[in-house]
């Protein structure tokens, strides 16, 4: 894998903690980040820090995406990678695996980058230097698709034993590449453990993608976002909760997970996210949101003494500058804003909320349909995460 983007590592680490849950003590799963550790120079190892550039001019992305799908970008990338990074790649696939002095019995794939030269390099161990033909390999190797409504060309080889894709439209992409029906299983998406069940219930290894719009509008606050973006305000009202509003114990439930978070109860509460980068233009949009916020929770008469109408979490991930400059921000006396940095406990953020506006992140996409989340999606990926917008209307989440 590669930590382009916090996704590729947080499905890793799932995987992970499915083997210990499903497997306890039989199977050692060791998580490397191929590019940074064993690229010989740049941009082989400056993987992670060209994803960020690009990321924030999109136009660079796009290009970079689009040539890349074409035949010459596809061959020209597997060329140069084999060219450049077959030795040191095969240092790190050839060493001792996790606590055995042994390298590994199988290989999984969480990256688009990490199938071509890997699968020919097995080939290579595999027949002691013989051939790199992918025909010759014996160890085996998984690709788990961690992209949702669209993905790059280079997440599909047929050479693989078996191709996991979470949605109908990458089973579509992984077939026009040539990958039998018998390689692909179509299983939803590796989540963190927080979100694999229910607080409530025992927690147990999952798939997502199957919330419903139903069950997301019944689960929060009603007309969240037809009432804030939609010409809303005029007379301030306390919102209610209306008898299509989930249980008592559930309203609690979420009343007590805010109070642990040390966020104020039962007022309506959008999360804010841009995943583990802080990606996504997260000032602007926290800002305008707020100011959204603020001047409909103090339309109306108020006093100074009233309390705010409503409440926005802001996520920077790893964005300290994000984090720094909306912390010093003046936000009004309409909402309540609580600023955080990188979070392990995104699951109770989510569960303590009534909608997330967010980048079209395929892994926050899914987490937040576990959770009944409403979605606003903010921003993309041209190319990569493109594909997401229409996947997330279509399905109503």
């Amino acid at each position: 894998m590669s930590d382009t983007g916090g996704g590729h590592r947080a499905s890793a680490n799932a995987l992970r903690d499915a083997f210990d849950v499903l497997h306890p003590g039989k199977i050692e799963v060791d998580i490397v980040d191929i590019y940074t550790d064993y690229g010989p120079f740049f941009p082989y190892n400056a993987y992670v820090e060209c994803y960020k550039i690009m990321a924030e001019y999109s136009f660079l992305w796009k290009i970079f995406f689009e040539f890349g799908e074409t035949p010459f970008g596809l061959w020209l990338n597997e060329f140069l990678l084999e060219l450049c990074c077959f030795d040191p790649f095969k240092e790190c696939l050839d060493r001792p695996s996790c606590s055995t002095t042994k390298r590994a019995d199988m290989v999984v794939s969480v990256h688009p980058l990490c199938q071509d030269l890997p699968l020919k390099i097995l080939s290579y161990l595999d027949s002691n230097g013989q051939t790199r033909a992918t025909t010759a390999r014996t160890t085996p190797f998984a690709t788990v698709v961690t992209d949702l409504g669209g993905a790059h060309p280079t997440w599909f080889n047929p050479g693989v034993d078996k191709c996991f894709v979470p949605s109908d439209a990458l089973y579509q992409k992984a077939r026009d590449r040539k990958i039998t029906p018998e390689q692909i299983i179509q299983y939803g998406l590796p989540i963190r453990k927080g979100f694999w069940s229910d607080p409530s219930t025992a927690s147990s290894p999952s798939s997502t993608t199957t919330t419903t719009a139903a069950a997301a509008s019944s689960n929060n606050n009603p007309g969240f976002f037809e009432r804030l973006f939609g010409g809303g305000g005029g007379a301030k009202q306390t919102p209610q909760k209306s008898s299509s509003s989930p249980t008592v114990a559930k309203v609690n439930a979420k009343d007590a997970l805010r109070a642990e978070l040390g966020l104020k109860p039962s007022i309506p509460t959008v999360l804010v996210v841009g995943g583990g980068d802080g990606m996504g233009g997260i000032i602007e949009q926290a800002k305008s949101l707020g100011s959204k916020l603020n001047a409909d929770g103090t339309s109306g008469e108020s006093s100074e003494e009233e309390e705010a109408l409503y409440q926005m979490v802001v996520i920077c991930g790893k964005n300290e500058k994000a984090q720094s400059t909306l912390s010093s921000q003046e936000w009004g006396s309409g909402v309540s804003v609580e600023i955080k940095g990188f979070v392990n406990n995104m699951d109770e953020y989510m569960r303590a909320s009534d909608a997330i506006v967010t980048k079209a992140g395929p892994g926050t996409i899914a987490e937040a349909s576990i959770c009944g989340l409403p979605c606003m999606l903010s921003s993309f990926l041209p190319g990569q995460e493109e594909g997401n917008v229409p996947y997330v209307e279509d399905s109503g989440f």
